[in-house]
This record gives structure tokens, sequence and C-alpha cells, in this order.
């Protein structure tokens, strides 16, 4: 081999050298940059991609599952058919707490013969409406027993007016986060409307989003009375008058939610909210 020959030669090796130092020290181009997975291939865009959306689930795992405080207490309110019954079960077995509605309180106190049971019974047998100062007085008795304090508390659908809420406060009941599902009209009188109900078994169905399969129980289906559009309008609207005053007073404290999407997509929505207001 010539010098010359030889000279050629090195400085090729060179060049080849120099150019593959160059590409290690930049990185790979866009085009071959990829993540090998068995055998797939993943580029590597997507690949951060995928660590930035399972960076995101673990954030939220940690966030819903966080040391909660002891004994939480809430209030959840929302118009009639906006999901609270759904949303209450999930609230209940993922923090512990006793769900109350103001319905079940008075039945519970109307049969255990309270002091306040009984005063509430007579204006029942009357088919009169329970004063409000009574009501206020059976919930604020059912909050302060022992297992309300020591498991806290889910109250459900009360204080449904500003008088309500602070009369609750000045008895010194005061909840860690007021949640509100907030649904439009339309979609309110959508779920009421198609709401039939199975009265040999007693199970709830819908027409459109959960209709049975069976043509037995389809043929039985019965509405009850109060699930049409003019009813329900009118107890949304009654909902809509008092809310705002109510939302106001809890200002500080409210998480609203987007009722009207899928139910699992507002549970996932209300447990991290929840989870974030009451952790320690």
């Amino acid at each position: 081999m010539t010098s010359n020959t030889f000279l050629l030669f090195f400085i090729i090796l060179l060049n080849v050298t120099c150019f593959s130092l160059s590409s290690f020290v930049k990185g790979p181009s866009r085009a071959m940059r990829s993540y090998n997975k068995g055998s797939q291939v993943t580029t590597f865009d997507q690949y951060n991609e995928k660590k930035r959306v399972d960076s995101s689930r673990l954030t939220m795992t940690l966030q819903t599952t966080k040391s909660i405080k002891k004994s939480p207490k809430i209030i959840i309110a929302g118009a009639p058919a906006a999901g609270k019954g759904t949303q209450c079960e999930i609230i209940t077995q993922s923090f512990g707490v006793i769900h109350l509605s103001t319905g079940d309180i008075l039945r519970a106190a109307v049969k255990q013969g309270t002091d306040l049971g009984i005063k509430a019974k007579a204006f029942m047998d009357a088919g009169q409406l329970v004063p409000d100062d009574l009501i206020i007085d059976v919930i604020c008795d059912r909050l302060k027993q022992q297992d309300c304090i020591e498991s806290g508390w889910l109250l459900d659908g009360f204080p449904r007016t500003r008088a309500q809420a602070e009369a609750l406060s000045s008895a010194g009941l005061i909840p860690d986060s007021f949640l509100l599902l907030d649904v439009p009209e339309d979609i309110l009188v959508e779920r009421v409307t198609g709401r039939r109900t199975d009265p040999v078994t007693g199970k709830i169905y819908h027409l459109k989003f959960s209709p049975p399969n069976d043509q037995e129980v389809i043929s039985r289906l019965v509405q009850r009375s109060d699930d049409t559009a003019e009813k329900i309008v009118v107890r949304y609207r009654e909902f809509q008058s008092h809310i705002d005053s109510v939302r106001s007073f809890y200002e500080d404290k409210i998480i609203a939610v987007d009722g009207s999407k899928p139910k699992n997509d507002v549970s996932q929505l209300i447990i991290s909210a929840l989870s974030a207001e009451l952790s320690e």
C-alpha cells in the first residue's frame, strides 16, 4: 500500500469515527429514536408520553390513598335526579362515613320514639310539613350521636336553605366539604322521564340508559306519578331558587362537580377532590 493510499484510508476512517461520535453525543434522529419492548417498537416520544400518563395516574392514586382526616364531615347537594344516591354509595364506601338523609333521620326518630320524633310524627300523621326548626333539631341530634362522631357523616340534601345552613353552623355542625352536583335541566328531565320501576322487585330501570333485558320485566314496568317533565322542572327550579344562598354560605368549602358526565367519571372526580380536601 502506497503512502498516498494509506493517507486516504486514514482520512476516511477518521471522518467515519467523527460522524459516529457526533451522532452519539447528539442522540439519534427523531425518526430513529425508539424504545424496544418485546416485538413492539415504541418511539421515544410515545414512551415519554406514556410516562406522563402513568405519572398522572400515579399522582391520582397517591392522592386518593393519602391519609384522610378522622371523622370527615361532608354535605352533598344536587337537584332531583342529579345522581346523589349513586355518588353517596361511592363516598360511603370510600371514606366510611355515615350516610344520612332528612327522610331517613325523621323516620328513624319516629320509630325510636324520641321526644323530637314524637313531635315530628304528630305533623306527619296530620299530613302537614314538619316545621323547619323541628327538622333542624332532629338532624342536629342525629349528627351528634356516637357513630357520626367516630366515623364522620355524609348529609344528603340538607341544608336546602341558607337559614338551615346557619342553624347547622350555630349548632357547631360545620362540614369539611360541601359537594355540589351540577346537572342542567334538560338532562334531569331526560333522566326522570325515562325512569321505570319494577313493582315486583322494586328495582329502578331507565328506558334509555339501563333498560331490563327480560321482556316479562319490561311488560310490567310502571312510571311513578311524579316522574314527569312538568314536576321535575318545578322541583329543579325550586332547588335553584335556594342553592345559590347555600352555596355562598359554604363558599370556602365547595366542590362543584359536573354531574352530567358518566357516573364513573363523576365518581372519580368526587373521590379525587374529596381526598385532596380531606387529607391531613
